[in-house]
């Protein structure tokens, strides 16, 4: 069972039903116990850092959460604002975020790219593998998502790095370390790449 985190901050019902065309099933819950049974787990968001992370504190699941994904090791995949969470701080914000991987999130540097491009960057964008993982497993030079977003991530590892993209500069558009993945774009907006990356999530992480 995939568990969906409900925190107020997220597009959830996009994912679920995307989970449903892959033919799993899955729960969108706030329930701590619902959450402590989890098999792996996905948290989603979209909008401004720290109204995500206020919303994550007062729904009083981060002690959950951090005793299943740091403690038991449970898989988790945060999606968009879900994956820069996962990191320690923005330049969109003044909360800490969950500090689970090491990275920052950072805006989009108007000064290194072309006039032309504007910011948010919106729309599809190709992936380019940084290292072997399953995640991305069995997919091509082809592989292009949907993106909406006006900051990315910015790991201090090389290693955490699954994917860069490239829009203006070239970012990590996925990150991961151990047990856990984020993925800046929507796969739940990006068709059969999205659907391929959920199963791969489901079957091979």
């Amino acid at each position: 069972m995939i568990t969906i985190i409900d925190y107020g901050a997220g597009n959830i019902k996009s994912i679920q039903n995307m989970l449903k065309r892959v033919g799993v099933q899955s729960i969108i819950t706030n329930d701590p116990n619902q959450i402590a049974k989890a098999e792996k787990l996905i948290l989603p968001g979209v909008g401004h850092f720290d109204y995500g992370m206020r919303n994550l504190k007062s729904s009083g699941l981060i002690q959950v959460l951090e005793q299943k994904v740091l403690i038991e090791k449970t898989p988790i995949l945060g999606i968009c604002l879900g994956a820069q969470l996962l990191g320690k701080r923005s330049e969109e914000g003044i909360e800490k975020g969950l500090a689970w991987i090491d990275m920052e999130v950072v805006r989009f540097d108007s000064n290194r790219m072309e006039k032309s491009l504007k910011i948010p960057n919106m729309g599809w964008n190709y992936i380019q593998p940084a290292k072997k993982n399953q995640l991305f497993r069995e997919m091509d030079d082809q592989t292009r998502f949907y993106f909406v977003h006006s900051y990315h991530m910015k790991p201090q590892r090389p290693e955490d790095v699954l994917t860069y993209s490239t829009y203006g500069y070239k970012f990590a558009s996925a990150v991961s370390f151990e047990n856990i993945y984020g993925v800046q774009f929507h796969p739940e907006k990006s068709h059969i790449f999205g659907i391929k990356m959920f199963t791969n999530f489901v079957s091979r992480i």
